[in-house]
């Protein structure tokens, strides 16, 4: 008992003498077990969303479009469990704000169905009582600004307007997220519908099904699609309402698990080589210790116990901070706690591994209370051998031969410095191609600003308007079309717009643009469904008509996870590509899109929808904040290791200072030899994190947005300035923080005796 009382003592006093490094290595640790908790639910969450919604809708893993009601009994299809529909919808525009969106309109009874319901968030269902009364799907209702009792009105196709009121707003896992999944969702009871769109013709019906077994949606399509033929309209599985949900978040929680694994290693060194340099510092009291009558084990204990207990309190406020804030984002259901518990479990067994051997070695101290851990003495190494024949200062010559005294710690600090740097470099990556999006759109596609709707007038009375514009440098009349892809049984968005002869300029990275009928150029999400190359020939069918196009480029396509076949209006048949759905709008250089669409919509009075192109960038903006606290994190890892080797390299040379003094060394040169040792691993960890990082960043942006379906091509490095900047800023904030234990140690006036 008095043993672990004077063992207890002993570790709070030690901690007080070094509240300042105890303090960076909790938080350091709280940083790295944050954002991998943060990572992994956004992770999760980007499946968690559809498969949360799946659960509570009981939802359908297929959904078959059709021209009319289907003549087959889809449900007798062999895996087929249950089914949802067929519903008939309609496709209308919305007008809310002066903007005009599209939007398909779904008849459903007034008792939702067993199978495939939408859940009502706030509200209520439809009533036979309201019969205007619409529910809207939820990120179609926050797009559009809809609260409960708000009017919503719609456009139907032939021209007439009709005003609803907004019932309720339901979650669904019958689509995706809108915008990213247009047209957007509306509920309304049938006799609703008939009276917006009695023409049938107009519709089409949509019907769900339930599996036994989800894993067989493709066969089931394919089965579907059989037995439709030329009925079938469009067809798309679970996997694509997951795929579509889940873009913005995997992203996120993707670079957040990179920095945060690769911090987590940063962590580890700091901590081993904070509990290394520690015992070294400690050797005397630990000898002291072992006179005392403490055994191995026991020294080995205590120590463990100080140096981990740091660790475990950064894990648990970590853990509690990165519940905390997730919780606050997405609500407390959306973190797992399985996942956080082998995140707590699996950063403590990290911590305890790290610190265990230098523990362990401190066990293995001999009673020898007098005993001093004088460095190791040896040659000059090559770099001192070159700062004598350089001539340079007697001070920085010292310092260079002091820097590697002790090879084993002098590396760590420089690996554990470089680590830090490599990620923040990669983190400087991910924000200059953020940049590179946001002030050169067209790299990923939006060579066009504003996007123009015919609206109230006739498709080429639009196109002229669009045209007499005197900031408009070029107009691309467009329209965007499903497509059942061969094999896959399913549905893929084919864009087009221009014209073969005058394409509409998409940054094709492989490759070249299509320059004919019947050439297309492909996002590299669709080559990899199809599993065809640039060159090859692919059949699709849109709206019971084939469409047999030679792919002849790979484009950057940020959108539907790049299943986007993009081609010239001439390329579709006629009925397809006649009126075109909008225009797309490239204006002249340094032009407002804001004063051009004002102009338009005042020159067709308020008849066109003009709508601003959304550039990828803007949904990805947070990711600029997550960079900067994860720097922060990184930074506070790097600094934990300094102050080890500042500390370390006092301990090493105390004795030395009188000697330096006595040489006739002045404070200032004694500052700046001891400065010198430190910075020279700073310089090397610092300039070879910040080579590595900026030689292998490109390549890992490229590697996640062929994964994400975007395709390679997308990565920028950061500007030569921007790291050199970056590089100049890290090593002078170590230098300076080097300064301060080196400038108390040259103005004291004994030497500083080894403890």
């Amino acid at each position: 008992m008095s043993t672990t009382r004077a063992g207890s003592r002993w570790v709070r006093a030690d901690l007080r003498a070094r509240k300042g490094p105890a303090a960076l290595t909790v938080l350091a640790v709280a940083g790295i077990v944050a954002a991998l908790i943060t990572a992994v639910t956004l992770l999760e969450d980007g499946t968690n969303p559809w498969r949360g919604l799946f659960a509570q809708t009981e939802g359908a893993h297929v959904w078959i479009y059709t021209k009319d009601g289907p003549q087959v009994s889809l449900g007798g299809i062999d895996g087929v469990a249950e089914t949802a529909g067929p519903y008939r919808s309609a496709p209308v525009t919305v007008a809310q704000d002066g903007r005009r969106d599209p939007a398909a309109l779904r008849a459903m009874p007034a008792t939702p169905p067993a199978v495939a319901h939408p859940v009502v968030a706030e509200g209520r269902w439809l009533d036979p009582a309201q019969p205007d009364g619409v529910v809207v799907e939820r990120s179609f209702a926050r797009s559009l600004g809809l609260r409960i009792g708000a009017p919503f009105t719609i456009i139907a196709l032939n021209g007439g307007r009709h005003t609803l009121y907004v019932r309720g707003i339901a979650d669904s896992a019958d689509q995706g997220f809108y915008p990213e999944w247009t047209p957007g969702l509306a509920y309304v009871l049938p006799v609703m519908l008939d009276r917006v769109e009695p023409v049938q013709a107009r519709s089409e019906w949509v019907t769900g099904l339930r599996l036994d077994d989800p894993e067989a949606s493709q066969v089931v399509s394919q089965r579907a699609v059989v037995m439709l033929e030329d009925r079938l309209q469009r067809v798309y599985t679970w996997r694509e309402v997951r795929a579509s949900m889940e873009l913005d978040n995997r992203l996120l929680g993707t670079l957040l698990a990179l920095f945060g694994v690769v911090g987590l290693v940063a962590a580890a060194l700091a901590l081993a080589n904070a509990a290394g340099g520690r015992v070294l510092g400690q050797l005397r009291d630990l000898a002291t210790l072992k006179s005392m009558g403490f055994t191995k084990g026991q020294v080995a204990l205590l120590l463990l116990v100080e140096h981990g207990a740091l660790g475990l309190l950064g894990i648990a406020l970590g853990a509690v901070t990165g519940w905390g804030v997730m919780a606050a984002m997405l609500g407390p259901s959306s973190v797992a706690a399985g996942p956080v518990l082998a995140i707590v479990a699996g950063t403590a067994l990290v911590v305890l591994a790290a610190v265990g051997l230098p523990a362990w070695r401190g066990g293995r101290t001999p009673p020898i209370p007098a005993a001093p851990a004088a460095p190791p003495r040896g040659h000059l190494s090559r770099l001192a051998r070159l700062a004598l024949l350089v001539r340079l200062p007697p001070a920085l010559v010292l310092g260079t031969r002091d820097a590697f005294t002790r090879r084993v710690p002098a590396f760590l600090t420089a690996f554990g410095l470089a680590v830090p740097m490599m990620m923040i470099t990669i983190g400087l990556g991910v924000w200059s191609t953020l940049d590179s999006f946001k002030s050169h759109p067209e790299q990923v596609g939006q060579h066009a600003s504003l996007y123009v709707r015919p609206g109230k007038l006739e498709p080429a009375a639009a196109q002229r308007i669009a045209e007499r514009d005197k900031d408009v440098a070029a107009v691309y009349p467009g329209t965007d079309v499903n497509a059942l892809a061969p094999g896959e049984a399913r549905s893929v968005r084919v864009r087009a717009i221009g014209g073969s002869a005058q394409p509409y300029p998409f940054p094709v990275v492989e490759g070249r643009m299509y320059a004919r009928q019947g050439e297309a150029v492909a996002g590299q999400g669709l080559l990899d469904l199809l599993g065809v190359e640039i060159g090859d020939r692919v059949r699709l069918t849109v709206g019971g008509t084939p469409l047999i196009v030679r792919i002849v480029g790979r484009a950057v396509e940020p959108d539907q996870d790049g299943e986007v076949l993009s081609l010239g209006l001439d390329s579709l048949a006629e009925k397809d590509a006649q009126p075109p759905a909008y225009y797309a709008l490239a204006l002249q250089p340094g032009a407002d899109p804001a004063e051009v669409r004002g102009r338009l919509l005042g020159e067709s009075a308020e008849g066109l929808d003009v709508q601003a192109a959304v550039n990828p960038a803007d949904r990805l903006s947070v990711i600029r904040v997550v960079i900067v606290a994860l720097i922060a994190v990184l930074a506070l890892i790097g600094l934990a290791n300094l102050l080890t080797a500042s500390a370390l390299g006092l301990r090493d040379h105390a004795f030395d200072l009188a000697v330096l003094k006595a040489m006739g060394l002045t404070p200032r040169q004694v500052m700046a030899t001891l400065v010198t040792g430190t910075g020279l691993l700073v310089v090397l960890g610092i300039g070879a994190g910040a080579v590595a990082g900026a030689s292998v960043v490109t390549a890992l942006i490229d590697l996640q947005g062929h994964t994400s379906g975007v395709g390679a091509g997308i990565g920028r490095a950061p500007s030569p300035v921007t790291l050199a900047v970056t590089v100049v800023v890290a090593v002078g904030a170590a230098l300076a923080v080097a300064l301060i234990p080196a400038r108390r140690a040259a103005r004291a006036q004994v030497p500083v005796t080894a403890r």
